[in-house]
């Protein structure tokens, strides 16, 4: 297929690109507009070399039919899907105005009580991604926008690259080789560092739980030098608030809970792990 450079003013079906938002190894990511609406968008786009990567494809349809599928206001929505030269293959989705939540964690902790709607707002997407079998294995602040709203803001997940998909059997998909790690190593579970096909529901609690730690302490529950040995023989520091009130300590708890190095021992599932924090966020009000 024959392919131009994109730049601004390029077009897009009816979309004209304005700005580049990002770029990632398989695809770059443009602000746009929609020439008969002046709607925004964010379009992204596959790399000509990825393009030609049949896994690469695979998995650029795969995220566009998860996102598809996912209604949640934790989630970037998407608006099409498009094919045909001169781009090849695009997103058309929500464009999403706020600062990455890797951003705003290079300059500030949050604290309990903020941990805590952060944790609302990122299980509540993940919990809708699991009903409909999806896994999305790369949960991190740089896949999390905050969105301002008129509470303060509320987080939105994004890129759902290297997601896997349950079959109707109940079996997860892949495109992933045996044994192959996939996903960013600070905020991947044991059992994903040793093969990404192993894992299932917990391995997003878990991702989750690495970004609440790091939200409030600062730091992440392993030395990253020392990440891949200490996550696969050891426990997760227990995260410590410096506070002894309920709310802080009921955190701590869900916090060890969801960072257990066995995925049986974990939350199940991120609904299980919404429930507590929902009912610790409830008992903080009253």
């Amino acid at each position: 297929m024959l392919r131009v450079q994109l730049l601004p003013g390029s077009q897009i079906g009816v979309y004209v690109l304005e700005s580049l938002l990002g770029s990632g190894a398989f695809g770059v990511v443009w602000l746009a507009r929609r020439n008969d609406t002046n709607l925004r968008v964010a379009i992204k786009v596959l790399h000509p070399e990825a393009a030609v990567s049949r896994e690469s494809v695979e998995r650029f349809r795969r995220e566009a039919w998860a996102l598809s599928r996912l209604q949640s206001p934790h989630i970037a929505r998407m608006y099409e899907f498009l094919t045909g030269p001169p781009f090849g293959m695009a997103l058309v989705m929500e464009y999403i105005e706020g600062e990455l939540l890797s951003d705003v964690l290079k300059r500030a902790r949050f604290s309990v009580e903020d941990a805590i709607g952060l944790g609302i707002g990122i299980l509540s997407g993940v919990a809708e991604m699991q009903s409909i079998g999806i896994i999305h294995r790369d949960i991190k602040p740089e896949n999390v926008i905050l969105r301002p709203n008129a509470d303060g803001w509320h987080a939105v997940i994004f890129d759902f690259n290297l997601s896997r998909v349950k079959n109707p059997n109940g079996k997860m998909s892949s495109l992933t080789s045996m044994h192959a790690a996939i996903g960013t190593v600070p905020y991947m579970a044991p059992e994903q560092l040793l093969d990404a096909r192993r894992v299932n529901e917990a391995t997003d609690v878990y991702s989750t739980a690495t970004i609440l730690y790091r939200s409030v302490a600062g730091a992440l529950p392993f030395d990253t030098r020392e990440s891949l040995r200490e996550k696969l023989q050891q426990e997760a520091r227990p995260l410590e608030t410096g506070r002894d009130d309920a709310l802080a300590k009921g955190f701590e708890r869900v916090m060890g809970k969801a960072l257990r190095r066995r995925p049986s021992e974990r939350y199940q599932n991120a609904q299980e792990m919404l429930d507590d924090l929902t009912a610790l966020a409830t008992a903080g009000v009253q």
